[in-house]
């Protein structure tokens, strides 16, 4: 309940408490909210039970905290109904990488063996961008015209 109070918060609290309510009245106003949370957790816990009752019995095990879309998702991958760890252990991505890496080095080394022999077009792709027609030139950049 209180996961994100650190001590220093915890001190501040208690010596706020001491001040504002006094050490006569801060007794009784600690048993007064223990007394509410408690009301509130069975008042939870008893709306819980009334629902689990509506539901059947094939929803015994239901949780409210399964209504959480991230819970809800993690329950149903979880299980192995849809095979997911199998697919998820099949697939080793380092594993990929480096095969297509290696196909893309073995490649490289092969066109530049051929074309160390004199052929300048076996094996390479030009990447560069060339005109059409190699006789047009580009127009000029017009300035006004964008």
């Amino acid at each position: 309940m209180f996961n994100d109070i650190g001590p220093l918060e915890l001190v501040t609290i208690i010596v706020l408490a001491v001040l504002v309510f006094g050490p006569d009245k801060l007794p009784k106003v600690i048993q007064d909210v223990m007394r509410t949370i408690r009301k509130i957790r069975e008042f939870s816990e008893s709306a819980k039970e009334d629902i689990r009752q509506e539901l059947g019995p094939e929803f015994k095990d239901f949780e409210l905290e399964d209504l959480n879309p991230k819970t809800f998702i993690r329950k149903h991958l979880d299980s192995d109904e849809l095979g997911l760890k199998e697919i998820r252990n099949g697939f080793d991505l380092k594993k990929e990488m480096a095969e297509v890496t290696d196909a893309v080095h073995s490649r490289d080394t092969d066109a530049s063996s051929s074309s160390g022999s004199g052929s300048a077009g076996s094996g390479r792709i030009d990447m560069t961008k060339k005109p059409d027609d190699p006789g047009s030139e580009r127009p000029p950049y017009d300035a006004d015209a964008t």
